[in-house]
């Protein structure tokens, strides 16, 4: 999977992990460890997918997050994962 495939999955779990997650611009260059141009770059690939909302104050949310549906990671069984790993 190309880097900025997995860049944009990693981004999209910690929205996921975090229902509730607010990101302004400059925590979200931090968070991710982006400068300024990539980082804008994947808001605006999210943005334009509808993934996230940029909310009247320039915070970044998850869009099921503003609409009161928490957004959530799925997690394969524990029995599941220990076959795997047997």
């Amino acid at each position: 999977m190309p880097a900025h495939d997995l860049l944009l999955a990693r981004i999209r779990g910690e929205f996921g992990e975090m229902p509730g997650l607010r990101l302004t611009f400059a925590q979200a260059c931090r968070l991710w460890h982006l400068d300024p141009a990539h980082c804008r770059a994947v808001i605006e690939h999210l943005v334009a997918e509808r993934f996230v909302h940029q909310a009247a104050d320039g915070a970044y949310t998850a869009v099921a997050a503003t609409r009161g549906v928490p957004v959530k990671a799925t997690l394969s069984s524990s029995r599941r994962s220990m076959r795997f790993w047997a």
